[in-house]
This record gives structure tokens, sequence and C-alpha cells, in this order.
């Protein structure tokens, strides 16, 4: 069996700000930011409790998209790689790296090294990817990138796994007699979480992974997914349990005294902590928060309290 969280009760993490810089998010703050900063609130989510923290990956973004999306996305293995030095705790979570575009020879390389030098702490999550042009770039089949992804993921299980030298044959990929260290610490192998919520996404997951990371579901929409997706595991016979995620409304510890938008739950640590534990009612396993903040120390600040106000209210 392969499981990374705690049973039986919901836990908390977070995508890092600074490494993705859309403007459908980012604070404005985050422009000057940099390394300091992302290790600061990577240290930050280790003193809170914080289950993971989660970079994501596009390698070039065109410039149709340029204005919505930005150009600042970190690369997920050197960010990961530098922020596991400086932390003890927190799992390492790719959210999520693009594995298609790459052979997975490279990817099991990467990211074995980076739980080799974490101590065990990835978590690979893994998506079809969205940008045309990068495909096209690196000559991968944009309109076959769903089933080079379910390939990816089926190599990756044998290349992470527990043999040195693995084997794995498919219709674009093929291995044998290769060795490759170091290994993964993790046993059998870490933990793979499948990312999207499309039902060709949700089938992936339910049939292939470890993890689900839903994107865009709004609140009333998930205990449908998630039946879904328990429906589809059940079909294929697989008995292992699948960790569930959600992300959550942006949140504020507190009365914020600042504009933070409609959508942003904000207020007493009880009443955030009695709407975020309606999603483990709901199935909900892992639960990604974001908040809202002007300046890295607010955002830490927020973090201490949610981890030290909100969480302790979540059970077991």
């Amino acid at each position: 069996m392969v499981r990374t969280l705690p049973e039986g009760r919901l836990v908390y993490g977070m995508q890092l700000p600074v490494q993705s810089q859309s403007t459908l998010y980012a604070e404005s703050w985050e422009a000057a930011a940099g390394p300091a900063d992302l290790v600061e609130i990577a240290r930050a989510a280790d003193r809170h409790g914080f289950a993971y923290i989660a970079c994501c990956e596009h390698l070039a973004i065109p410039r149709r998209l340029a204005a919505a999306m930005g150009t600042t996305w970190y690369d997920p293995v050197a960010t990961l790689a530098h922020l596991a030095a400086v932390t003890e705790r927190v799992r390492l979570l790719s959210h999520v790296a693009v594995v298609g575009l790459k052979h997975p020879l490279i990817t099991a390389k990467q990211y074995a090294t980076l739980d080799q030098l974490s101590g065990g702490r990835l978590i690979l999550g893994v998506g079809a990817g969205h940008v045309r042009e990068e495909f096209e770039a690196l000559g991968v089949d944009f309109g076959r990138r769903g089933a080079v992804l379910d390939e990816s993921i089926d190599a990756l299980k044998a290349a992470l796994g527990p043999e040195e030298f693995a084997e794995f044959k498919g219709a674009r990929f093929a291995f044998a007699g290769l060795g490759q260290a170091p290994r993964p610490v993790q046993s059998p192998r870490p933990p793979l979480w499948v990312g999207g919520s499309s039902p060709a996404a949700v089938r992936r997951a339910a049939v292939r992974g470890d993890g689900w990371l839903p994107q865009g579901d709004r609140r009333e929409q998930l205990p449908g997914q998630i039946a879904r997706l328990l429906a589809l595991r059940e079909a294929a016979g697989i008995e292992e349990p699948i960790t569930v995620g959600t992300i959550a409304e942006p949140l504020y510890v507190g009365e914020p005294g600042w504009e933070v938008g409609r959508w942003t739950l904000s207020g007493a640590p009880e009443r955030i902590a009695e709407s975020l534990r309606a999603y483990r009612a709901m199935g909900v396993d892992q639960v990604q928060v974001r908040f809202r903040s002007r300046s890295r120390s607010e955002l830490t600040d927020q973090m201490a309290a949610f981890g030290s106000e909100v969480a302790v209210h979540f059970g077991d």
C-alpha cells in the first residue's frame, strides 16, 4: 500500500506563493519576492503543521497567455530540493508535474533523487498539462497528452518502485536492464497523486492514482465527483484507499480590516474550521489552503494562526 497522510482526520497543505505568479491568484507583494521568501514560508509550513508544500510546473508561457499566466514559474524539482534542505518534516508535492513532456526515466531520476535528498518526503503529483505550445516546442503530441500521461504514470510506478533495474514496455516507452540509483527512500515507492477534474482525469486518478488533486471543483460539485471516483476505483478492483484532496476558498484568519474579496472565508477560527470540516464530511482527506496577504510576514502570521487556532478544531 502506498499511503502518505494519516487516515481518519483532515490535514492541510498549501501551494507555495512566489514560485507561480499567475494574475489569477498571485498577491502584489510576490512580484518582488524570491528564494529567501520561499525559504521562510517553507519553514513556517514546517513549524505550523502543514502536511505539504507544493510547486507547479510550466516550462514556457506563450505570448497569448502571458498576460494572465505570467512567465514566472519555478522548476518544481529544483525548488522543492532547495526547500527540502531547510525543512525537516513537511512533505514536498509537485502540483502538478507535466510528466508527459519528458521520458519517464528522466522524471524518475529527478524525483527519486528528490525523495532521497529529502529523507522520503516526496509526493509526485502529475497532470496532463494545458498549454499547447509547450508540447509543440518539445515535439510532443498535444492531442494525445492524456494517453501519454497514462503510460507515463505506469512507467513511473515501475521506475520509482523497489527494483534498481526496473522493466517497462508500453506503446511509447520501454526500458529494461538499466539501473537507476539513488533509489527513493519511500517503499514500495513514493505516492503518486493525479491532478484534474475532467472525466478523463477523475478516471485516471481512480484507476492509476494513490491520490486525487481536483482542480476548480466547487463545493457543491465535490460529493458527486468523489462518488464517481470511488465507484470507478471499485469497478477497477482496486481495494487500496485513495487520498482525496480539494482546494479551499481563499482564507483570512480573523477580521482582515482590508478588502480580501467576496469569496474569501474569514473571521473567527472556529467559523473557518467549521466550514473546512464540511469537506471532511464529503470524504476529503486533505485540503489545500491559500491565504490572502499583503506581505510575506502577513502570510506567515496567517499560517501560524491557522495552525494554532483553526486546525486544532479539525479533530481526529
